[in-house]
């Protein structure tokens, strides 16, 4: 039972934490490491040109942005599963054991 309120607490931290974020930035934007990058080397470089990979024409690309919203959303509750399980099979082999 205590460790419940443990992993409660914890939550709540994480969650408060990111809420605290949000409200005390209401606006900016949060950017991922791809456009920072590309800003930086740009800033660095101004003439450089990134070569097309020549892997492009073989990559699925999704219809729309709601599509690759559905897909990322969906990898992540796959890896939400197998984490989930690994977790609680460790945790009840640990408890049959006992």
């Amino acid at each position: 039972m205590k460790l419940e309120y443990i992993v409660a607490v914890i939550v709540l931290l994480f969650a408060g934490q990111f809420f605290y974020g949000v409200l005390a930035n209401p606006d900016s934007e949060f950017g991922g490491a791809d456009g920072a990058a590309g800003d930086l080397v740009s800033e660095i470089s101004p003439g450089y040109e990134p070569a097309e990979p020549w892997f492009q024409k073989y990559l699925f690309e999704p219809p729309g942005g709601e599509t690759e919203s559905l897909l990322f959303a969906l990898q992540a509750a796959f890896g939400a599963i197998v984490i989930g399980y690994t977790i609680g099979y460790y945790r009840g082999k640990g408890e049959s054991n006992k």
